[in-house]
């Protein structure tokens, strides 16, 4: 299923998708660290030669993308709540982070939960900017189309890794 983006407020922005995989695969996509460069890495020319994320309330975390062509950006990021699923309870993360581009974007608080869906999971996850410009900034860099493209990798990690 593709995402699905949804304009709550001018400062939130609230993205589902569904995956097959259940809440537990893809909540440890989100957190472990090989998995994580093996799926976020955005369109095709891109990779992810950095990922430290450190997935506990205080850890931090720090993500750098590259293509092909030399250019690249990176997030830096706080965890606040780390919360795994657990049988039909939903898993839960709460991050701030900020993209440098190269310069640091304003704070982008994120809350993400993993929902059982059937056999699969409900992905939900809702961004809140500072700022309807914040947020307007954010949606003009293209990331819910990364977003898919790169979410649609998720599905694709083999069961006994992901």
């Amino acid at each position: 299923m593709p995402l699905t983006v949804d304009r709550t407020s001018p400062t939130t922005l609230t993205i589902t998708r569904r995956f097959r995989a259940p809440p537990e695969r893809v909540f440890a996509a989100h957190v472990e660290p090989a998995l994580i460069q093996r799926w976020c890495y955005g369109f095709d020319g891109w990779r992810m030669p950095v990922c430290i994320n450190d997935a506990r309330p205080g850890g931090e975390l720090r993500w750098e993308w590259a293509n092909d062509e030399g250019a690249g950006f990176h997030v830096t990021g706080t965890y606040e709540v780390v919360e795994p699923p657990q049988g039909s309870r939903p898993g839960r993360i709460v991050h701030v982070e900020r993209m440098h581009l190269p310069d640091p974007t304003p704070d982008n608080h994120i809350e993400t939960t993993f929902a059982p869906d059937g056999d699969g999971t409900l992905l939900t996850v809702v961004m809140r900017a500072d700022t309807p410009e914040a947020m307007e900034a954010m949606i003009a860099t293209g990331m819910t189309d990364g977003m898919e493209t790169t979410y649609a990798r998720i599905d694709t990690l083999e069961p006994a890794t992901a």
